[in-house]
């Protein structure tokens, strides 16, 4: 009959084995887990240029659209500006 000395090892050895194998196929799976979150990062890069020129684009335009508004806004106050200092100085004059 196998004694102690002999059937641990034996149960170790098996053991062992049954891991290795175990984290082969772990390492197998993670392997092809980290090649399709590689493509679906690569989709989204893809997808965030073209997002990105298009926020660009509307940059673009709030910017000039705010110059615009600026001008505007400041030729107004000044023909305001204009027609209070008028009124002023003929008021002085008299």
């Amino acid at each position: 009959m196998i004694d102690l000395e002999q059937l641990l090892p034996i149960l170790l050895y098996i053991s062992l084995i049954i891991l290795v194998i175990f984290l082969i196929v772990l390492i197998i799976r993670l392997i092809k887990t980290l090649n399709r979150v590689d493509i679906i990062l690569d989709d989204v890069n893809r997808k965030m240029i073209k997002v990105d020129g298009l926020f660009d684009i509307i940059d673009r335009t709030t910017d000039y659209a705010s110059s615009i508004s600026d001008k505007v806004i400041s030729s107004i106050s000044n023909a305001i500006n204009f027609v209070f200092r008028r009124k002023r100085g003929n008021e002085d004059d008299e």
